[in-house]
């Protein structure tokens, strides 16, 4: 147990630094770069709500959702991830907003995949949006199949799908995802 507590605070530490590293702002600075964004997000939806029908009204009787069309992850050892996206309030796209992780643990590899962080009432909407949303160890996320939506269930206030995992990654480890927003 006494090993544990300092991995937990040196993740935390990566989680917080990862900004620095990776150079990025939560909005695409150029108009281009906002636009093919936004697309990407669409896209990412559509994709979703056709390899499962569900998800459309699960979505529709959400107050919002966050739409990653791209998170790339890797590791040896210590890793980190991050991926941009936009977010749906009712449907609307109101802003940019950006996930980092960072792990330590015994993990190896690389993928990329699609996450749709979808919000059950818009108190969940607003915790996101104030940069008070975090998930830790690894926090639960469903595979994106056929009845997924159907079956899905909020855990406090949040349900997360995954999906279109590209890449390998054998990973025992603990870390966490930190978001950020900028409104459009």
């Amino acid at each position: 147990m006494k090993c544990i507590a300092p991995a937990i605070v040196f993740a935390g530490m990566l989680l917080a630094a990862m900004p620095a590293f990776t150079g990025c702002s939560t909005a695409p600075k150029t108009t281009q770069a906002r636009a093919e964004i936004r697309s990407q997000a669409d896209e990412t939806l559509d994709r979703a709500q056709a390899s499962d029908a569900s998800l459309a009204a699960f979505l529709k009787n959400s107050a919002g959702y966050a739409v990653f069309p791209t998170v790339g992850k890797g590791a040896v050892g210590v890793g980190g991830a991050y991926g941009r996206g936009v977010l749906y309030e009712r449907g609307r796209k109101i802003g940019y907003c950006d996930l980092t992780q960072g792990s330590i643990g015994f993990q190896l590899g690389g993928q990329a995949y699609s996450e749709i962080i979808v919000f059950e009432k818009s108190i969940d909407v607003e915790r996101f949006k104030a940069g008070n949303l975090h998930f830790a160890a690894q926090a639960t996320a469903v595979g994106l199949t056929a009845g997924a939506g159907a079956n899905a269930r909020f855990t406090d206030g949040v349900a997360v799908f995954t999906f279109g995992e590209a890449g390998l990654m054998y990973e025992a480890s603990i870390g966490g995802q930190k978001f950020s927003y900028e409104p459009m």
